[in-house]
């Protein structure tokens, strides 16, 4: 996807694997606004759950969001008020599917909007995470609702600790338990031209370092930056690899 305004263009692209499971639960999407150049949604679902329940409740996460978006009018609505209503309606609809079937389905999500004047609005549940890069240096990006997580923000231990830890994948807050999911949400003032947002999941920024990813992001296109992503996750996974999934927008100048 490319969409041309004022004087830069988005370059987008998504990767996702089935990694070494036997089911595919992450889904992930770039939805180009239909009316509104530069205007464009990022979303990212890490499904949980059974066999076919955490792939339920990541296309839930993604069908959600495509009727959201539909609706959507820059000139009009608030991003971040858009994209709490992205997580609560999920979050809803994946409990009313977790009524009428045998599993327990639940997702992460990660989401962002980029606005026509470059803006850029970020909602989370769960570990999927959204970066920020400027150039190759990592500005932001979100921190996981996880035990680990909450372990590191005490003090207990440090982030290559966390990332080798046992309960590494318990969450906190997700989609479709029976407390609320968290709204966690984030603001960047504008985007430059070299500025790359990457929405992942765990199966893939496990693999990397911040660095690691701020360095392929900015080198090479998105398209083939998500293929070397996927390709270099895989490799340091070594045949235990979980699901792996990425969004990458770049902010690229016209040319």
């Amino acid at each position: 996807m490319s969409t041309t305004t004022l004087g830069y263009r988005l370059s987008a692209a998504t990767g996702i694997h089935r990694g070494d499971r036997a089911y595919q639960q992450d889904q992930v999407q770039i939805i180009p606004h239909a009316r509104v150049p530069g205007c464009a949604l990022s979303v990212l679902a890490d499904g949980m759950g059974g066999k076919s329940g955490g792939r339920k409740a990541a296309d839930q996460v993604i069908l959600t969001a495509q009727q959201l978006f539909e609706r959507y009018v820059p000139s009009r609505d608030d991003p971040a008020e858009a994209l709490k209503q992205l997580v609560l309606e999920a979050h809803l609809m994946i409990k009313l599917t977790a009524i009428t079937s045998e599993e327990e389905p639940h997702s992460t999500v990660a989401s962002f909007i980029i606005s026509p004047n470059r803006e850029c609005d970020v909602i989370h549940a769960g570990d999927s995470r959204v970066y920020h890069f400027r150039g190759p240096d990592m500005m932001t990006r979100t921190i996981d609702h996880s035990f680990v997580q909450r372990l590191v923000d005490e003090g207990q231990l440090t982030e290559e600790e966390a990332n080798n830890h046992p309960q590494s994948n318990l969450l906190t807050g997700c989609l479709g338990t029976t407390q609320d999911p968290p709204l966690t949400a984030g603001h960047i003032n504008r985007l430059e031209v070299g500025d790359s947002m990457l929405a992942c999941s765990d199966g893939l920024w496990h693999y990397f370092t911040p660095k690691e990813l701020g360095a392929i992001v900015h080198a090479l296109p998105p398209r083939e930056a998500s293929e070397m992503l996927v390709s270099k996750a895989r490799q340091r996974a070594r045949g235990g690899g979980d699901n792996l999934s990425l969004a990458l927008i770049r902010v690229d100048p016209l040319g």
